[in-house]
């Protein structure tokens, strides 16, 4: 046997009697170099130090000893844990995605008692296949690098590890006798990446670029060997069977069968579990995948995700997953499945017990661990005897496809993860999870939920929410805690949807309530946002100097702007079908300054630019050629999501400045004029042909280059305040 050179060196030094370095996990520069990016001037007050776990699980230690505040943990990211315990409950500061505040006290504050936490998750997971594209899409190692301090921050254990894995498959294939043409019709373009990767497309956005796919591979290399140096334990993804369109051409042999997403694409190919290639590509890539980026045994796999099986029969089902787990420990002995819970939801009359248990029941209970991917809105373990004695892990998922309206189930997020952890029905629970198909929306949401990870009982929401606005803002405000306790019972008492209602302003143009795949439904009255928002304007002037501030006075004001558009386009709906031009003309021209005034607001914080999304999505061509081909991607996810029939369009759905005022509002426009010349001349409005004519109007949009601003214009608070003035007598006569 050969002992690698790692484990060779750990022999050596028992050998001699010195101490053994560090296990995996216990990365001591990782870890000081971490509370140095945070504390920058202040990590010299900082001592870290590593100690043993309990019974299995994380802990971290806080305490002040003199000028120095020592933290330890089982490994780095426990350690991190314990610092942002400091920041956020001892320095009021607070670090996320849309504005951080680390104006820390001089001199800092101390920790006046000991403090021990013991986190009573195994697991805490982190992403969707999902947020790969939505958000990760054009991620360079800074923007990963500061995520990964995040998951830290957070206690994340398990993230999912998605990215560069093309490389690997081009690898595998290419070995098979596939050429680069037969692979360009396989792999998608990079913001079609999950689809691609969970079997529902192929193609669509590509061909990929070959130096797209080496510099994915380069940058995975940094993000696993960062997130295992914290002592996280990344999950890879497996083999489920979607093949290249020339499989079955050259091995007509082979048990190959087409299946289609139903969302528009051509149809995709998958190899049966049951042929006996399957079980030897899915070694061969677990084995070159280790080869290339190591492994924590971790393994990804949805062959069913959004696709039927063939059949229901349980026997079937049961033989099917048993190959897909024998494939994985052919190549890891120690092999873990980790399967998402999604389909069980999303094709309930699909997946009944009896389905479920068969397909479960394949893989030994300690050899699989299921996500309950919507745990917040629609939990699958309490109608699943907690999936028949797997490990499963407690999910938020929260966000779909990037759509950017608040919106929240705090209450559940709150409460319910503790509750499941004291249910005696809960059987195997062993983590806790965010699951968001998009980030870098709703930051009190994400806040919460990570709070849940270092306890066991549930959170006493009054008093998080004004600890949370005290750490977000720098300082206590009575305004500011009003505010949240309205935002609370309002946007963040969210209903059973898949995410946030959105505003009509971002569907096709239409007099109906709901345009195709935009939600209007709110589940709270519009006027009753109001006083949150009369709150954080009237203590803008003392907590404008606080980023979070500033992102979250806009985000309230973008609110209740795309409410208030709701409104306004069910008045313009009114006056047309009354043939009443005068008020027809008067409220569509409101609409469209409405949505002149929303983009504006959004321009002034960097978290609302297309400019960003699309330039990143340029930076990463090497050419002109690539830049084109990325930028087209970037621009038709958000938009149709697909070709100009895409059934998918609107599903993203972004408010964001530039696509706001060049995107929806242009289209608006359009179909503002063509129904007032309808009512002009009289001649009915043929809503098939429009809807034909902004097809095509979308798709050149898709594939066109005009280039917007990348940095902020106007003030935040500024034209917040501008904007309240000017709207809110007319919203309160009219809620």
């Amino acid at each position: 046997m050969q002992l690698s050179f790692r484990t060779s060196l750990l022999f050596t030094f028992i050998f001699l009697g010195f101490k053994a370095i560090p296990t995996v996990g216990q990365d001591k520069q990782a870890i000081d170099d971490l509370v140095k990016r945070i504390m920058r001037s202040q990590a010299m007050h900082f001592q870290t130090r590593f100690i043993p776990q309990e019974k299995g699980h994380d802990v971290f230690e806080l305490e002040s000893q003199g000028n120095t505040i020592l933290i330890r943990g089982s490994n780095g990211l426990s350690i991190a844990s314990a610092l942002n315990y400091y920041l956020k409950n001892y320095a009021h500061c607070d670090i996320s995605w849309n504005g951080t505040n680390m104006d820390l006290p001089d001199p800092l504050p101390k920790v006046p008692t000991k403090v021990h936490k013991r986190t009573p998750y195994q697991y805490r997971y982190y992403l969707n296949y999902c947020t790969f594209n939505y958000t990760i899409s054009w991620w360079n190692w800074e923007r990963w690098q500061w995520e990964i301090d995040w998951m830290a921050l957070n206690g994340v254990n398990m993230p999912l590890a998605l990215t560069g894995q093309n490389s690997v498959w081009s690898r595998v294939y290419k070995k098979m006798g596939f050429t680069d043409n037969d692979l360009n019709s396989f792999f998608s373009g990079p913001c079609f990446f999950n689809w691609f990767w969970m079997g529902n497309l192929d193609g669509w956005g590509g061909p990929l670029p070959q130096q797209f796919m080496k510099d994915q591979e380069d940058l995975q290399k940094k993000i696993l060997a960062r997130e295992r140096s914290l002592g996280m334990k990344p999950v890879l993804p497996a083999f489920t069977g979607h093949v290249p369109p020339a499989f079955k051409k050259k091995f007509p042999n082979a048990k190959v069968k087409k299946t289609n997403w139903d969302a528009g694409f051509d149809d995709v190919y998958i190899l049966e579990p049951e042929d006996p290639m399957f079980s030897k590509i899915g070694q061969e890539f677990i084995e070159e995948e280790t080869k290339t980026f190591g492994t924590d045994h971790f393994y990804s796999s949805d062959t069913f995700n959004e696709n039927l099986p063939p059949t229901n029969d349980s026997t079937y089902l049961h033989t099917i997953s048993k190959k897909i787990f024998q494939a994985m420990i052919d190549a890891d002995s120690k092999a873990i499945w980790v399967m998402q819970g999604w389909m069980f939801h999303y094709q309930k009359d699909f997946w009944h017990p009896a389905q479920i248990r068969a397909l479960l029941t394949a893989a030994p209970d300690d050899r699989m661990i299921v996500l309950d991917l919507f745990s917040d809105n629609f939990p699958v373990w309490n109608r699943t005897n907690a999936y028949y004695g797997k490990q499963w892990i407690w999910c938020m998922l929260q966000n779909f496809g990037g759509n950017i309206g608040m919106y929240g189930r705090m209450d559940h997020v709150a409460h319910d993860p503790a509750n499941a952890l004291h249910d005696s029905t809960a059987g195997n629970l062993v983590g806790i999870g965010c699951t968001p198909e998009a980030i870098e929306q709703n930051p009190a949401m994400y806040a919460l939920m990570m709070d849940n990870v270092w306890n066991d009982q549930p959170i006493e929401l009054d008093s998080w929410l004004k600890a949370y606005a005290w750490r977000r803002y720098g300082r206590q405000n009575a305004d500011a805690d009003a505010a949240w306790a309205i935002l609370h019972k309002t946007v963040y008492d969210g209903g059973l949807t898949e995410g946030t209602p959105e505003s009509i302003l971002t569907g096709r143009p239409t007099f109906d309530t709901v345009a195709h795949r935009t939600l209007t439904h709110l589940n709270y009255a519009p006027g009753n946002l109001l006083p949150a928002w009369d709150h954080l304007i009237t203590a803008a002037d003392v907590l404008k100097g606080s980023d979070g501030f500033r992102y979250d006075i806009v985000d309230v004001t973008r609110q209740v702007l795309a409410n208030y558009a709701d409104s306004l386009q069910q008045q313009v709906a009114k006056a047309y079908k009354a043939k009443d031009g005068e008020h027809f003309k008067k409220y569509s021209a409101e609409f469209l300054v409405l949505l002149d005034d929303m983009d504006r607001l959004l321009a002034t914080r960097k978290d609302f630019l297309l400019g960003r999304w699309l330039a990143d999505a340029k930076s990463w061509g090497t050419n002109q050629q690539e830049k084109a081909l990325y930028e087209m991607n970037a621009r038709d996810l958000i938009t149709l999501w697909g070709d100009k029939k895409s059934p998918l369009h609107e599903y993203s759905s972004r408010q964001w400045s530039g696509l706001v005022k060049n995107f929806y509002a242009a289209r608006w426009k359009q179909f503002f004029d063509y129904a007032g010349e309808s009512l002009k001349t009289g001649q009915q409005m043929d809503l098939k042909g429009f809807e034909e004519k902004m097809q095509d109007w979308e798709w050149n949009w898709v594939n066109a280059k005009e280039v917007y601003p990348v940095v902020t214009r106007g003030d935040a608070v500024g034209v917040a305040k501008e904007i309240h003035h000017k709207y809110r007598e007319i919203l309160k006569k009219i809620y």
